[in-house]
């Protein structure tokens, strides 16, 4: 009798741990959510049960049910962003309690390993500063980071594990840097918590973030899984999107940065459009409208490997029309962030700079402050006069920053052979870069910076680089 009240007892405690709700991985202690607006929360349960969600900066309850496979979302409204730490409870029957919710601004970072590189570097690999970034990283506790796992799944999951961080000595070093700097830099100048959710696997093609409809139609593309496995781990299709991207698309966000490209040189003729095409997919299938997608130009690296030699220029180029292919987009150019040893390095160690143009976009586009002048000087038109090439720039507004030793630029006549420009210099009255070499006798066509490796010295507005360019099409 005695051994059946034990086991009924057990039986009792068993079930009422059961019946504690489950939370996704996202929806957790130290976690930032979404200001003033309808932020999604999620997880399991018993299934048909009611669950009350009641945050602390309200005290409403909002409910739903459980469905069938114990699954549930609801959503519940935000206040202002503050520096106020919050708690919500999540009751089934046994409440539970997440703590130190903060309310901000949510931005996704996706991408390779540009944009996964923490601030301890990578072997072989440095940040610049990264170690004090480190020390100082405790500074700001209301900059949050969500590592999401690198894992790859042939088929779509919902969960990914992880958890929110509080920036400290112990957790900074693994934060990814280029989302450390712009979310620093966005939470200064407004003034708001910000949260990072890191969803980046170096090495990753455009591919590798698509779903499985969208990569069937490319006619390059198999998905069978001995076609999959013959590829590069870190280059194949399908699998981060599955894995790491799909658990993670009901948290509400304000936007997307993203830095890849890398992998995809080689094969620039399909980039823009897949680009578009992913970011497209990710917006339907996000349901949050077309919210901002900012993007970092792949940096100067000198490519060895027969399919990428001398094709990161017209990446870059790729890179540079899928502006034009993604509504509330832009990108950054990062011709001017990797030093002469850096060639080789695929990794460049500035990722402040980067950070910071990143938030420049945002802070402009996205937050209205259109005192931070956030576009580089970009390409127009151009004209000869004899032997010079009379070029014309967009995005002037700050005006021509470097006067003179400006390094970069090529032209080429008849025989389409280019040659390095002997002289540059700038029409002050016009803004308008003048460009002639001795061995040109007539230009017939302008390129600046298009090689795999060749950081320029043109800067507009706020140190922002010439973006890289060519006149022609050959």
């Amino acid at each position: 009798m005695k051994k059946q009240l034990i086991s009924l007892l057990l039986l009792c405690c068993a079930a009422t741990l059961g019946a504690k709700v489950k939370l996704h991985s996202l929806v957790g202690d130290n976690m930032i959510v979404q200001q003033q607006t309808d932020v999604r929360l999620w997880g399991t349960a018993r299934p048909g049960v009611e669950i009350k969600v009641t945050p602390s900066w309200s005290g409403q309850t909002a409910t739903c049910q459980a469905d069938a496979q114990g699954r549930w979302l609801l959503t519940v409204k935000t206040p202002q962003a503050s520096m106020t730490p919050y708690e919500i409870t999540f009751d089934d029957g046994e409440p539970l309690t997440v703590k130190n919710v903060l309310v901000g601004e949510v931005w996704l970072a996706s991408g390779q390993s540009n944009m996964e590189m923490p601030l301890k570097g990578f072997p072989g690999c440095c940040i610049k500063d990264g170690a004090q970034e480190i020390i100082n990283a405790s500074s700001m506790p209301q900059v949050r980071m969500f590592n999401v796992p690198r894992k790859q799944e042939y088929e779509p999951q919902t969960e990914c594990g992880g958890n929110w961080m509080v920036p400290s000595i112990e957790t900074a070093p693994e934060f990814s840097a280029t989302a450390w700097f712009f979310a620093k830099s966005v939470s200064k100048a407004l003034g708001l918590p910000v949260g990072i959710i890191n969803c980046s696997y170096g090495g990753s093609t455009v591919e590798s973030w698509t779903n499985r409809a969208l990569l069937e139609t490319y006619p390059d593309v198999s998905l069978k899984p001995e076609d999959m496995e013959k590829v590069l781990s870190w280059e194949r299709p399908l699998l981060m999107y599955n894995a790491m991207l799909k658990p993670v698309q009901n948290y509400t966000i304000k936007g997307i940065i993203w830095y890849q490209g890398c992998s995809n040189v080689g094969r620039h003729e399909t980039y823009a459009q897949r680009l578009a095409n992913m970011v497209d997919l990710w917006r339907k299938e996000w349901q949050l409208g077309e919210v901002p997608f900012y993007f970092v130009e792949i940096a100067p690296y000198d490519y060895d490997s027969a399919v990428q030699d001398e094709k990161a220029a017209y990446l870059r180029e790729a890179q540079f029309k899928a502006q034009s292919l993604i509504p509330n987009s832009a990108m950054i150019s990062t011709n001017d962030l990797a030093d002469p040893f850096e060639r080789h390095n695929v990794h460049p160690r500035n990722k402040q700079t980067v950070g910071l143009r990143l938030s420049l976009l945002a802070l402009n586009l996205t937050y209205g402050q259109k005192q931070f002048h956030c576009f580089s000087p970009q390409y127009k038109s151009w004209t000869t006069k004899d032997s010079e090439a009379w070029i014309s720039l967009d995005h002037l507004e700050m005006g021509i920053c470097r006067n003179y030793d400006i390094q970069g630029f090529e032209v080429a006549g008849e025989d389409r052979v280019f040659h390095p420009a002997d002289n540059v210099w700038v029409h002050w009255q016009t803004n308008e870069i003048v460009v002639s070499s001795k061995q040109v006798a007539k230009p017939v066509a302008v390129r600046y910076c298009f090689h795999d490796f060749q950081p320029g010295t043109m800067i507009g507005g706020n140190e922002l680089p010439l973006v890289p360019f060519r006149t022609d099409e050959w």
